[in-house]
């Protein structure tokens, strides 16, 4: 396998522990798996690893690194599904990613890494890198939440607050990379991570027996909205689907460079100066793959909404009274389709996920 630059095309061989290509555009992974056929699924595994015959894995390392995430349940609240994707080794959905990306790293024999995150990445890539016996420092910003701070250092990873928001953090983690040389274990930076949130949509296809008319998904980084694309079009170009399902991804009103960047026609993210917002964890002014993010929004006629600031806790509220307990960033998501339906009617069978349990975001 190999790694392709997003930017100028340059291969890399796919061992490569390079964060990115010189250039400085972020590789993609040159992988097609074999048509998705619920024949290949690993009866032996559970969750991520029950569709590894889709991953693009090359040994045994997975098996000890996995902790059974994934294979959430879906629950109907009101007129919309959730898919509980807080019911993870770490609260968080992230685990998708995390657990293929600490496989990875085992397969290569890393023995150190960084990452920076707003929390819950920074929490599984810890987990994660404590299973493979990887040693691991996480950036996150001085704002981020107590309780993630918390379960960081628990699974004995470094945490180092950096002052300032989300970028600034990312910035000076990267500056640690580049001049260190030290493995970037980055949901962003690193497509292992979306091979892991793809299984998202594999999951949602084996429990409802297809798609839902329309997913709704939290857009910041794109760490789950790459995965399902990737996912989605496996499906579809395995047959299993006819049609992409509409797809509405949601972006904080208060930090939302992709949707400004949809208003104005732009096919990189637009400038934007964040404004504090309870949702955390999609608080990215600058998104590293805000391009390939809105080469695929065009692609798929993807909507860009905004989750309203002052409805998020209103939402949280509303789930957390349906046994539901999220935190504020995926209760954003909740907050957005449902000020969406109301301005324009019912869409369909809808599929949100429930992507962090509320204990992690207490303020």
């Amino acid at each position: 396998m190999n790694f392709v630059c997003t930017s100028c095309g340059k291969r890399e061989t796919a061992s490569s522990l390079a964060p990115r290509c010189p250039c400085g555009g972020l590789w993609k992974l040159d992988f097609t798996p074999p048509p998705f056929d619920p024949a290949l699924f690993d009866g032996s595994a559970r969750g991520v690893f029950r569709y590894r015959a889709f991953l693009p894995l090359e040994g045994g390392a997975w098996r000890s690194v996995t902790l059974g995430e994934g294979a959430t349940p879906i629950a109907r609240v009101g007129g919309a599904l959730f898919k509980l994707d807080f019911l993870m080794p770490t609260l968080s959905f992230k685990d998708r990613g995390a657990a293929v990306l600490a496989a990875r790293m085992k397969e290569l024999g890393v023995a150190r890494a960084v990452q920076d995150s707003s929390g819950n990445a920074g929490n599984s890539v810890a987990a994660y890198c404590a299973r493979a016996g990887i040693a691991c420092e996480i950036f996150v910003p001085e704002g981020t939440s107590p309780g993630k701070i918390d379960m960081i250092r628990a699974h004995g990873a470094t945490c180092i607050l950096v002052p300032g928001d989300r970028d600034r953090c990312a910035e000076v983690c990267r500056a640690r990379v580049e001049n260190e040389g030290l493995f970037y274990a980055s949901h962003v930076y690193n497509p292992y991570f979306y091979e892991g949130t793809k299984t998202y949509v594999y999951e949602i296809y084996e429990q409802l027996g297809g798609m839902p008319e329309a997913l709704v998904l939290p857009l910041g980084n794109g760490t789950l909205l790459l995965g399902a694309m990737l996912g989605l079009e496996h499906l579809l170009a395995s047959g299993r689907i006819s049609d992409m399902p509409r797809i509405l991804a949601v972006q904080s009103a208060n930090c939302a460079p992709i949707l400004e960047a949809r208003r104005l026609g732009l096919s990189a993210p637009a400038p934007v100066k964040p404004l504090p917002t309870l949702a955390e964890g999609i608080a990215i002014g600058k998104p590293a793959r805000g391009t390939e993010i809105l080469g695929y929004i065009r692609k798929h006629n993807v909507e860009v909404i905004p989750a309203p600031e002052d409805g998020i806790a209103a939402a949280r509220d509303a789930l957390a009274r349906e046994g539901i307990f999220v935190e504020y960033t995926s209760a954003a998501t909740y907050a957005a389709y449902l000020d969406y339906v109301n301005q324009r009617g019912p869409i369909g069978e809808c599929l949100l996920p429930a992507t962090g349990a509320g204990l992690k975001g207490a303020h």
